[in-house]
């Protein structure tokens, strides 16, 4: 339903990225600060005119400027949701629900039915008189989704939906989100940095960095193979590059190979990655007695409490991230500086071609 070929330069930001969402699908798009998300986004909407590439949603041209054709956004069949919502300040909620049916040409009387459905919908019918000033975030929210979706879009962007939320809310909030987008039958793009988003609400994921595609695929794909460091570091995983030979993995920085060789538990060859789970990390404060092939001197950098788990940061030959109790902290006696062993079986290490 969607192609797009979003090409332009902004300052440093120089975007390239193609996307396809069918009708019906969420495609989620995940990536740093500063990656072009919301650029991204900001071209699909009509805010940025592209210099290159082209978009096309269920067969009209949007944007092209070798043709040139370019619809402006107040003429596009697309429903945006702002991180900050953007609802206006002197109208009501049923109001606001209503802007986007009577920007469509929607008679007054016909725009206001419209709206009171979509407010009852996402369970704002007693506040359909109220001001967002008196709004609590996950109402505003729901106000924008239907300001959004009452102007009857193709195409839905939301922009980090989710962000502005606090914890508490944030999971009731994208549960009632979830059940709005599977009865959507547009096309949806989520912008987000938020992994439980992509979890939640989305079909397939673009990871982009730099205005680049890095990862594409079903989340279950890059889940279990990511490629890049960004996307190791949001599923909290350790990864590894180098090159492979047998059952060995060489560790290279930028391509330049360094001493570390990792062994692994199947055959390697060529450009390699390597997947270590934390849990898959033992830590140790003398040298182990183990079977582990891969011992490492390492450092304590830091610490993070994830539930009822400990993940511990290490400097060393390889940087590492370890999972373990707070039980084991204690028991260790481990402390930020300290220096200490880590291990890790060969069994243990996902390999795949880089």
């Amino acid at each position: 339903m969607l192609a797009a070929d979003i090409g332009l330069t902004i300052g440093s930001l120089d975007l390239s990225v193609e996307l396809e969402v069918d009708r019906g699908e969420v495609l989620a798009l995940l990536g740093p600060n500063g990656a072009g998300k919301t650029t991204a986004l900001r071209a699909l909407a009509g805010l940025e005119q592209l210099d290159r590439g082209s978009i096309v949603l269920a067969g009209t041209v949007l944007d092209d400027p070798t043709t040139p054709t370019f619809v402006p956004p107040a003429d596009r069949p697309v429903g945006v949701v702002f991180q900050d919502y953007l609802l206006f300040p002197h109208l009501s909620v049923l109001d606001n629900v209503a802007f986007g049916p009577r920007c469509r040409g929607v008679p007054k009387t016909t725009a206001e039915i419209t709206a009171r459905r979509w407010v009852d919908s996402v369970g704002l019918g007693s506040l359909a008189g109220s001001r967002p000033a008196e709004l609590s975030g996950g109402q505003a929210q729901r106000a924008a989704l239907a300001r959004a979706l009452a102007a009857d879009p193709q195409l839905l962007l939301l922009d980090e939906p989710l962000a502005a939320l606090d914890a508490g809310t944030r999971s009731t909030v994208r549960r009632d989100l979830k059940r709005h987008l599977d009865q959507f039958d547009g096309a949806t793009v989520l912008i987000t940095h938020d992994p439980l988003d992509a979890l939640a609400l989305a079909d397939r994921v673009v990871v982009l960095e730099a205005g680049r595609v890095t990862q594409a695929g079903t989340l279950a794909d890059v889940t279990t193979r990511p490629r890049t460091p960004y996307v190791a570091e949001l599923l909290g995983v350790n990864l590894l590059r180098g090159h492979g030979s047998d059952h060995t993995v060489v560790v290279s920085d930028d391509g330049v190979r360094s001493d570390v060789t990792v062994a692994v538990g199947g055959p390697v060859d060529g450009d390699t990655l390597a997947l270590i789970r934390p849990n898959a990390v033992s830590l140790h404060r003398s040298p182990p007695d183990t079977s582990a092939r891969n011992q490492w001197r390492c450092t304590i950098d830091g610490f993070d409490l994830l539930g009822d788990r400990v993940r511990v940061r290490l400097t060393g030959p390889v940087d590492l991230v370890a999972e373990i109790t707070p039980e084991s902290v204690s028991r260790l006696g481990l402390i930020e500086g300290a220096e200490v062993w880590a291990s890790v079986k060969a069994t243990e290490i996902a390999t795949y071609s880089a």
